[in-house]
């Protein structure tokens, strides 16, 4: 970059700060309009160009037409979208230090304005706009042109629900993704490095062969699936984070039993990018976009409404009529109104799926007072973090305008731990909220845990009723609830809506209806297919649901026929079956899987993958290493012995052995039929099969 850009006085800073602006504002404009909008002469106007262009950037093409005085044209490349963002906030910065230093001498005092680095929400409004990262549209196609020229990284969903907000605004004031210093800030003491609170590391990971292809300062194009472009980020810090650290600090456990955990190990890239972003465009969302709004969409509906005070209410779950009651309540006792504020990005494995979730929320909506309630959409990908987690939902809502939160009990907590023990406290959320409230600028509103008392028909705080000992009380668990769907049991009106309890069932048939996937993993020649074999026969006997066979050495030819046996290809090759598995589950037929399988977390993908539609039995076949070598009927443990077959599952790779199998069948001195029967006899305890 020349020395005039990067050692100018705040006066010049301050006019290429107005050039970038203007140039995005009025592209076409002529260099006259230009230079009179700055209040320069043509001169000083074209030197200040022709550095912007030499610093890449402004771009200068030529424009057709008579007049000499429009013969160039100048736009912003993606590096000036982004330095004029940084110029926006220095500016601010400037001019709220000069008014400082004002009031000072004429007062005697501070102007007690907060400096802008610990705003949460700079414009100290629920109701004001707040910064989003576009550009304007007509900066917008021109860079979709540039674009095409830039390496590119095609977004995982979850990077997708961080970009949108990032560019919305709803990440307010990240710039983009997180540098190394603003990321080990987080991590530590969740600040970024100029003191901001900020709770959640927002970075873009990728793989190391796409990290090693960078350069610092480079451009990069970022992609939804389809290969649409979305932004543009340049790249200033490229590093490889110390993993267990972050889910020490972020998550409390460096535990695979935390889904965040699990995916920060096992589906996250190793390396992290951060740099600033140029937002282009929206993702698409073609479900319910009446009901998506970005934070000054929001903003711009209360004030419409006039709503000074606004409570929203997180939720990842249907609403029932104890979530109907603690809202109301929750909204009269802050005199707000009321929005509904469902996550409908990633959320914890097992869930609900969105789909139904936003139909029930639709289906009950009409139930709350039209005058004060809304509802709109949050495509947040959730982490699961605790009270970490709540107070990121607090500084997300500020930023969509709200002024309350409710936090619950538990709040965004993921269960249990390998140990057996819940991840945090049940009020850890709520008292790591109550901490940084004025600083979010969000106050909390208590989650009070709503039970039904019978003789009085109605929901009441549990602890608040006074003659517990004199009346029922009713509740229901989400466990008691899932059991009672699986098995077409009733549903009391007390506890939820027949509206609610309707769309659930559409999605939910009882277990004995919906589909399912028996895998079966274990060692070369323990017996899987065989056992594999039997079951779809007797599956097949019984009817009701189509079986299909998913063998090792059928998947292996028809599948994955050019995967080798290194651990990428087998994790690939297993990682397919239980696509095709999820399918098969979905569409409410029986997957039967038999492969090697020998890595646990692989094992747990696919599970995470079919239990979005239906049960996942995993079946240990827990032959001995030893009888399988003696029955070796291909000759392969022969083979792996003398070396001539490398990387052998139980010879010369590991086999990690299940731990939490639905069922472990042991082979040896025990007939097929046996081994099958036990199958059938855990899927009739289970109820996908009725007796």
């Amino acid at each position: 970059m020349p020395e005039t850009l990067t050692t100018s006085t705040p006066d010049e800073q301050d006019l290429l700060f107005r050039l970038l602006r203007q140039l995005d504002a009025a592209p076409d404009a002529s260099q006259r309009t230009t230079a009179a909008a700055l209040g320069i002469s043509l001169g000083r106007l074209n030197t200040l160009l022709r550095s912007a262009a030499e610093s890449g950037l402004v771009t200068v093409s030529a424009r057709p037409g008579p007049d000499k005085r429009q013969r160039f044209a100048y736009s912003l490349t993606t590096r000036g979208a982004a330095e004029k963002v940084r110029l926006t906030d220095q500016f601010l910065a400037r001019k709220l230090a000069d008014y400082n230093a004002l009031h000072a001498e004429l007062t005697g005092s501070a102007s007690g304005l907060p400096p802008l680095k610990h705003r949460t929400n700079p414009m100290q409004s629920n109701l004001a706009p707040i910064p989003e990262l576009y550009v304007s549209y007509e900066s917008a196609q021109k860079l979709k042109v540039e674009a095409a020229d830039l390496v590119s990284w095609d977004l995982t969903p979850r990077q997708i629900c961080d970009l949108e907000l990032l560019m919305n605004g709803g990440f307010n004031p990240l710039k983009g993704f997180l540098s190394e210093a603003d990321y080990d800030g987080v991590i530590e003491n969740m600040r970024l490095a100029d003191g901001t609170l900020w709770p959640m590391p927002i970075t873009l990971d990728v793989s190391e062969d796409f990290a090693a292809k960078l350069e610092a300062g480079q451009d990069i194009a970022l992609r939804d699936q389809e290969g649409v472009i979305l932004a543009t980020m340049t790249v200033t810090d490229n590093w490889v984070p110390n993993k267990a650290r972050e889910a020490e600090k972020v998550f409390g456990a460096d535990d695979d039993a935390h889904p965040a955990v699990n995916y920060l190990h096992n589906t996250a890239g190793k390396v992290y990018l951060g740099g600033p972003v140029t937002g282009i465009q929206q993702p698409v969302h073609y479900d319910f976009r009446g009901r998506r709004d970005t934070p000054n969409e929001l903003r711009a509906y209360f004030r419409k409404l006039g709503w000074n005070k606004v409570v929203a209410f997180q939720t990842r779950n249907p609403l029932h009529r104890a979530h109907q009651e603690l809202t109301f309540r929750a909204a009269r006792e802050a005199q707000a109104n009321l929005l509904i504020h469902p996550v409908v990005g990633m959320t914890k494995p097992g869930d609900v799926d969105h789909f139904t979730r936003v139909r029930c929320y639709e289906a009950v909506l009409d139930k709350y007072p039209a005058a004060t309630t809304s509802m709109s959409l949050l495509n947040l990908a959730m982490r699961m973090a605790g009270p970490r987690e709540a107070v990121w939902h607090g500084l997300i809502r500020a930023n969509h305008g709200c002024t309350h939160f409710i936090v619950g009990r538990d709040h965004a907590g993921p269960g249990k731990n390998s140990q057996g023990e819940d991840f945090y406290g049940p009020y850890d959320a709520q008292e790591m909220f109550r901490e940084y409230q004025k600083e979010i600028g969000v106050e909390m509103v208590d989650f009070k845990h709503m039970v039904y008392v019978q003789e009085r028909a109605q929901y009441e705080p549990n602890d608040e009723i006074e003659d517990r000992d004199n009346v029922t009380i009713l509740n229901i668990s989400g466990t008691e609830l899932r059991r009672r769907l699986a098995e077409g049991l009733e549903i009391p009106e007390w506890f939820s809506f027949p509206e609610v309890v309707s769309e659930l069932r559409k999605t939910k048939p009882p277990r004995s209806k919906q589909g399912f996937t028996v895998f079966f993993t274990g060692f070369s020649g323990s017996g899987k297919s065989t056992i594999a074999n039997a079951l779809m026969v007797k599956l097949m006997e019984m009817g009701g649901r189509p079986v299909t066979l998913l063998d090792g050495d059928i998947v292996r030819k028809n599948l994955s026929s050019e995967l080798g046996f290194s651990k990428e290809h087998r994790d690939l090759n297993i990682r397919r079956i239980g696509y095709v598995a999820s399918e098969i589950t979905k569409n409410g037929g029986i997957a039967i899987c038999a492969p090697i399988a020998p890595y646990a977390t692989t094992r747990r993908a696919v599970r995470e993958d079919v239990e979005q539609f239906g049960a996942f039995v995993e079946v240990h076949v827990a032959t001995s290493i030893e009888e399988c070598e003696r029955r070796d009927r291909k000759g392969l443990y022969k083979l792996a012995r003398e070396g001539k077959i490398k990387e052998f599952t139980g010879i010369s790779d590991p086999y990690d052995v299940p731990q939490n199998a639905e069922l472990v069948v042991e082979t040896e001195n025990v007939d097929v039929d046996n081994c099958a029967h036990q199958v059938l006899l855990k899927l009739e305890s289970m109820g996908l099969i009725k007796a």
